[in-house]
C-alpha cells in the first residue's frame, strides 16, 4: 500500500514519498486527505491555542 504525501514546497499530493521528508506532511490515507492536510494542520493550531486559553 503506497501513502500519500502533502509537499509543503510545491502545495502538491505525492504518491509515495518522492521529495526530501523536510517538505512533506503525511503519510495520508488517500489523495483527498492529503490535499486537506494544511486545512488539518490550521484546525489543529486552532485547537492547540484555545486549549492554551484555559490555563
Amino acid at each position: 500500500m503506497t501513502d500519500y504525501w502533502y509537499n509543503m514546497t510545491t502545495g502538491q499530493v505525492e504518491h509515495g514519498a518522492q521529495s526530501s521528508w523536510k517538505h512533506l506532511l503525511g503519510p495520508y490515507k488517500s489523495y483527498a486527505e492529503a490535499a486537506r492536510a494544511l486545512e488539518k494542520v490550521e484546525q489543529r493550531n486552532e485547537e492547540w491555542e484555545d486549549d492554551g486559553d484555559d490555563a
